[in-house]
């Protein structure tokens, strides 16, 4: 038996700093906190990410 897997590909700007969540094949960028500073949670369901919380925070 023999599978036979197309293979998919993306760029991506390998110069910015930057999130990406690939799912069902597209590739989504993530946003960045507005402030530039916080952090990104990203939730799993069977296997796949289904949802995220983005939060900021500030530097004094």
């Amino acid at each position: 038996m023999t599978v036979n897997i197309e293979k998919m590909t993306a760029e991506i700007d390998l110069t910015k700093n930057a999130t990406y969540i690939v799912k069902d094949g597209k590739v989504e960028l993530v946003p960045i906190p507005p402030t530039g500073y916080g952090k990104q949670t990203i939730n799993w369901q069977a296997g796949k990410p289904c949802n995220g919380e983005l939060s900021s925070s500030f530097k004094f």
